[in-house]
């Protein structure tokens, strides 16, 4: 990518834009368009339509999203699956329409079966069920990858689908309803310390593994993608099976390449945090999938390895995530 190039990042006070747009400015791109949900309402087709035509940005990273924890989607399924499809669609249709040169589209591990082998590779999307508990969110990630796929085929577009395993990092959310484990897990840590509360609970079994990257190793691999020579780039924008008998849709996984176990985790943020008390798991709330660890060879083989120890990510979040006396934790 030109550093004179228009890139809009869609998302950009997101965890995922946010922390795209730190990796951008910092490699010294100067032409970032980003808009709001104010500013632009991207499940509005005609705020986007008219956005795309006025602004006609060179490339797109897709990171906007209506994103939560399994509290979240179980409570709202219809949001997640109407509001994702809404701002996929739209966005992913006017980047053709104005002659986008590149897209990176973002979406999430969950669009993998709920049993799929592990550690999971492109190849076993739509081999087996979803998990229930974010089916309607994976759903609407799952046609996203569709549509680069039926673009790219159809139009001749360059869209390729990026699917990050679980994120964390500065700009997370840490709303009680709505987060993520780790945001989820830092606050109950921290808020249970300074209370001076005996002990904290946790969701589930405690038995889950679950794989964790930094958000900013994660934009830094996504710049990274974006920025392959047309040839190699163009080796992940999948094939058409109507003409040869592969499965291959424009998708490559982000992540780690290992997991740990929600109850190593918990023990983790509890020592980042200074937490002295227990940790009691609750097996009556629901455990997810039971384990969703990315298949990360592809990345590699490209020449894209994450960095931070996780220790050390979950340390940053922390002083970045507002909650009082943060910045104090040693």
């Amino acid at each position: 990518m030109d550093l004179n190039a228009k890139i809009y990042v869609a998302g950009h006070r997101g965890l995922v834009g946010s922390a795209i747009v730190r990796q951008l400015r910092a490699a010294g791109h100067r032409h970032l368009l980003l808009r709001t949900h104010a500013e632009l309402d991207l499940t509005d087709a005609h705020a986007t339509a008219d956005f795309f035509e006025r602004e006609r940005p060179d490339y797109v990273f897709l990171a906007a999203a209506r994103v939560g924890g399994i509290l979240a989607n179980r409570d709202f399924p219809a949001d997640f699956v109407r509001d994702n499809l809404l701002i996929q669609t739209n966005a992913i249709h006017q980047a053709w329409r104005v002659g986008v040169q590149r897209l990176l589209f973002l979406g999430s591990s969950c669009i993998y079966p709920r049993l799929a082998p592990q550690p999971m590779r492109e190849t076993d999307l739509l081999t087996g069920p979803l998990e229930p508990t974010n089916r309607p969110y994976a759903l609407a990630k799952i046609a996203g990858v569709e549509m680069c796929w039926s673009y790219n085929r159809q139009h001749g577009t360059r869209f390729l689908a990026a699917m990050p395993t679980n994120l964390y990092g500065p700009g997370d959310n840490y709303d009680p309803h709505g987060s993520h484990v780790i945001p989820a897990l830092l606050r109950k840590f921290h808020e249970a310390r300074v209370a001076g509360l005996p002990s904290v609970s946790v969701w589930g079994s405690g038995t889950p593994r679950r794989e964790f990257m930094y958000s900013d190793d994660m934009a830094a691999a996504c710049v990274f993608l974006m920025n392959l020579p047309d040839a190699t780039f163009a080796t992940l924008l999948g094939s058409d099976t109507a003409h040869i008998d592969r499965f291959e849709p424009p998708l490559i996984n982000i992540g780690v390449g290992h997991d740990i176990t929600i109850r190593d985790l918990a023990e983790t943020v509890r020592r980042v945090v200074g937490f002295e008390g227990e940790i009691v798991y609750d097996p009556t709330q629901p455990d997810g999938t039971p384990r969703k660890l990315m298949d990360v060879s592809r990345l590699r083989a490209l020449g894209f390895e994450a960095r931070t120890p996780l220790e050390d990510g979950l340390r940053a979040a922390l002083a970045a995530s507002g909650l009082v006396g943060a910045a104090t934790v040693n």
